[in-house]
């Protein structure tokens, strides 16, 4: 098979192993705890041979992470012979679990490993791997994840040998010596179809997605299409890193164009790391041979500690169900295991310990063709809490971003209520006016209803500092008041015309409830989590006149930046779309600074004289 490329001792060593798949499961006995090898790697010739052992075994115990390949063993009649046990519940074995005939381990990935080496020890590995070199090493190829594991702790081996499957770097070498018994085949490795264009649900929040992620970002996403979609608005980020539990296709092209260099990583500067790949033969070719891309096994891929030393670690994890306090439900629909708990923890925990780490919360606003909304009042009766109220940083849907980290509960349910689909929205203010969130007579509730007007948002450099520009929601109350409490007197009084000292919950609220057409609000927020607001831009519009009436302010530490000028530009942008006839406002005779901007943008002034304010208008 390998003809002259192996030395003698290799060849030989290879020969004393090789047999063929029934002989080589003859030697699996009744009782024994059988891990198979994952994923697309699922080694299926030794799968079914075990399962064909059938009549001859009793209570073997069968263990695997996601596998996308066969799985005879959890089908009905061989409940004497096997007992599977999910890691992570795929299609192929979802029923058998739901239906009591395969078991379910809910753990985190990254703990995984050190279950297969002593926990849960496994008496027998079944693995794919490619063929030797002239040294006498195989590679685990595109899965390492707990099968490296496996290999140390199973007292019999036995692998199929196949010269599809790459050869990878990292930590994915297996000597000969360390198998009990090689089988050969030449097939296919299994491939995972990626959609040519993904739903036009999944490219808004990818987009959204993507403006959470700034460049120089280390990257963790899984598949999927909300996954491939945020990467492809990516294409304009730079000097991006990559350490993530998996990846497909969609990562290729930021690899292939430069946009991925892993520079600035602390963890294996230069490579992408990763534990496994799924996806199509063009994913496979990328990695075989490939020294810019390396496996570890989950426990070091996973380990939230050796996340966090890289920074801005952008961790995107989807999930089922998302309550209005923030937990989240991903490995099951009630009572019903669907999934797993996999790497979602590890990565959203590693994420808020890096310095400048994101960790996203991704998913659809609705479930069942937009029949149930996947933003609860709570959780569905039996589902788990996979991460909890206090991981969850930013939840993201198709109807916005909503970022809960330090947020009080009332403003997480405001928060998620204004990403959740319309039509369920007043079922849930219904709740949390039950609930006592929010009080009965607040203005958040009419916000609440109305549609989010997400496309205005916008990523923005003022400075050299990144910001984001966006309409302001019901929960940026507190946000608006610690920007007015910090604004020194005259600044105070310039805005209001009055020496006004403070700004209580209702104004506050009525100032942040904007309906976001009559009355709207553009904020800018530092980016790092939306953490304060510096600057305010709103109008009030005057049906009368067909005009709108626009007040601003700037955080004295923030200006000069262009940041007013911005603003104004971006209210006579919305103005226009909304038809009205054009924009004024008053300013005070002693703020030159502001006339003279109103007089670089065009804007007609008049004075009233007797030190009254100076009026401005613009038509358009």
């Amino acid at each position: 098979m390998f003809s002259h490329e192996l030395s003698p001792a290799v060849r030989g060593l290879y020969e004393e192993r090789k047999t063929e798949a029934p002989q080589a499961l003859a030697r699996v006995r009744s009782g024994s705890r059988v891990l198979v090898g994952s994923g697309c790697a699922e080694p299926e010739r030794l799968v079914a041979a075990l399962v064909d052992r059938a009549p001859e075994l009793s209570d073997v115990e069968v263990v695997h992470l996601l596998t996308f390949g066969r799985s005879d063993y959890v089908d009905p009649g061989f409940e004497r012979s096997f007992r599977h046990n999910a890691f992570f519940i795929g299609g192929n074995v979802r029923e058998a679990v739901q239906a009591g005939r395969a078991d379910y381990t809910p753990i985190f990935l990254h703990e995984l490993p050190d279950l297969v080496r002593h926990g849960r020890r496994v008496d027998v590995a079944l693995l794919q791997l490619s063929p030797p070199d002239r040294h006498g090493f195989c590679s685990l190829g595109i899965h390492v994840d707990i099968q490296r594991a496996a290999l140390e702790s199973a007292s019999l081996v036995i692998a199929e040998i196949n010269p599809n499957m790459p050869r990878t770097f990292g930590a994915t070498s297996v000597h000969l010596s360390e198998l009990d018994a090689v089988v050969e085949v030449d097939t296919p490795l299994l491939e995972l179809d990626v959609p040519d264009e993904p739903d036009e649900v999944s490219v808004r929040i990818g987009g959204l997605v993507a403006r959470l992620i700034p460049n120089g970002a280390c990257l963790q996403l899984g598949i999927g299409s909300i996954p491939n979609a945020a990467l492809r608005f990516l294409q304009d980020k730079k000097e991006l890193g990559v350490h993530t539990e998996m990846f497909s296709d969609g990562l290729l092209p930021l690899i292939e164009q430069g946009n991925v260099t892993n520079a600035h990583k602390e963890v294996r500067p230069g490579k992408t790391v990763t534990s496994f790949v799924m996806g199509t033969h063009t994913l496979y070719d990328a990695v075989h041979d490939n020294p810019r891309v390396s496996f570890y096994a989950s426990d070091f891929v996973n380990d939230p500690r050796v996340i966090s030393r890289n920074d801005q670690v952008c961790a995107v994890n989807s999930a089922l169900q998302v309550d209005l306090t923030g937990q989240v439900a991903a490995d099951s629909i009630g009572h019903r295991f669907y999934s797993g708990i996999g790497g979602q923890v590890d990565f959203i925990r590693g994420a808020a310990m890096s310095r400048g780490g994101r960790p996203i919360i991704a998913l659809p606003s609705t479930a069942k063709g937009g029949s149930i909304s996947r933003i609860v009042p709570q959780l569905a009766e039996g589902a788990g809490v996979v991460t909890s109220r206090g991981d969850v940083h930013f939840v993201v849907t198709e109807y916005g971003v909503a970022h809960l980290h330090g947020k009080t509960i009332r403003e997480r349910a405001l928060a998620l209520i204004s990403v959740a689909h319309p039509d369920f929205r007043q079922e849930l203010i219904n709740d949390v006016v039950r609930r006592h969130y929010v009080a009965a007579d607040e203005q958040v509730i009419a916000q609440a209803r109305d549609p989010y007007p997400v496309d205005w948002e916008q990523a923005r450099s003022f400075g050299d500092r990144e910001y984001l520009v966006r309409p302001l929601k019901a929960s940026d109350e507190r946000r608006l008041q610690e920007l007015f409490y910090r604004h020194r007197p005259e600044t105070v009084y310039s805005r209001y015309f009055a020496a006004k000292r403070e700004m209580g919950h209702r104004e506050a609220a009525e100032l942040c409830c904007v309906d976001w057409r009559d009355r709207m609000a553009f904020g800018i927020f530092e980016v790092d989590g939306e953490r304060s607001l510096v600057a305010v831009g709103r109008y009030e519009f005057d049906p009368r006149e067909g005009l709108a009436d626009i007040a601003l302010t700037v955080h004295e530490d923030h200006r000069r930046l262009g940041m007013a000028r911005y603003l104004y530009g971006r209210l006579e942008a919305y103005a226009r779309a909304q038809g009205f006839k054009g924009l004024r406002g008053e300013v005070l005779p002693d703020n030159r600074a502001v006339i003279e901007l109103h007089r670089s943008l065009g804007h007609q002034l008049s004075w009233t004289g007797q030190g009254g304010p100076v009026a401005w208008e613009v038509r358009f």
